[in-house]
């Protein structure tokens, strides 16, 4: 009886030690098929990371230094924090051995749906980002485009806002305004404003100049530089007509327009230069 107890327990400590053995084995082998992997996945990660943050960190300061809208910062920041981090993640899968191809392509498919869906607000996305960096209008610049006329008031991610002289609020999309002609009023410092005003052909050409000329370089809202000016534009049917062009600050421009025609009536009429209007003739055939 106790010899059999002994094979027993004799068998019961080989077979112990044999599943000791292969467990032992088989965790080495998980180790080295997998340890490895792992411990390249999480150093990559915290590198990744890493860079990451000094990526952005950098991104960030380039940004403020070129003095982008905060609304296109704020994107911009998300928009490239969000794409490193997927990177980074598709890196850290591939390194435990994890096909990502046909992660890739759905990533891939989904970007191409969402991109034909949102077709035109990418193209407004994408012409916003152009003219928040180059620039070739700036909020409270007097511009002229696609069709309208008016002050800029907002510049958006996807549109930008105008304020008509009407005092009209004009929305206009981004990728329109990008892909369009843009008159910037204001870019130079200056307008020329235009105004014709025409006097009898029997009025003296140089005294009628100098007296237009009075009411220019008296206006302190025209500029001295460029100098006014006032030709001859045209020999009309019943009027000789000058053309009278100040210059003026954009905000200015109305302003000197509309006193520029009253104020040159009134010296005209002071001067005795006539100003010529219409005149009908009436015919009265006697029976």
């Amino acid at each position: 009886m106790e010899k059999e107890e002994g094979v027993v327990n004799n068998v019961t400590t080989q077979t112990t030690s044999l599943l000791e053995k292969i467990s032992i084995e088989n965790l080495l082998g998980y180790i080295e098929k997998y340890g490895l992997p792992v411990l390249y996945a999480i150093l990559i990660y915290i590198i990744g990371s890493w860079v990451i943050k000094r990526i952005t960190k950098v991104l960030k300061k380039v940004m403020m230094q070129h003095h982008y809208d905060a609304s296109l910062q704020v994107f911009l920041f998300n928009l490239v924090t969000w794409a490193l981090k997927i990177f980074l993640i598709i890196t850290v899968i591939s390194t435990l051995g994890v096909e990502t191809t046909s992660l890739a392509a759905v990533i891939a498919a989904a970007g191409l749906a969402v991109g034909l869906a949102l077709q035109g607000s990418l193209s407004n996305f994408a012409g916003g980002v152009l003219i928040i960096m180059f620039k070739p209008y700036k909020i409270g610049d007097l511009i002229e485009a696609q069709g309208v006329l008016g002050t800029v008031k907002q510049i958006e991610i996807f549109t930008t806002k105008m304020i008509t002289p009407q005092n009209k609020l004009a929305i206009i999309p981004n990728g329109a305004m990008a892909n369009g002609n843009i008159i910037n009023y204001t870019a130079e410092g200056k307008m020329r404003v235009d105004v014709t005003i025409g006097v009898g052909y029997g009025e003296d050409i140089k005294r009628t100049k100098e007296v237009l000329l009075e009411v220019l370089t008296s206006n302190p809202k025209v500029l001295t530089e460029p100098a006014p000016s006032v030709s001859v534009s045209e020999l009309a049917d019943s009027s000789i007509n000058f053309a009278v062009r100040p210059f003026a600050a954009p905000e200015d421009y109305w302003a000197v327009y509309f006193e520029t025609l009253e104020k040159a009536k009134i010296a005209l009429d002071k001067a005795g230069i006539e100003i010529p209007y219409p005149h009908r003739v009436t015919i009265a055939k006697q029976a």
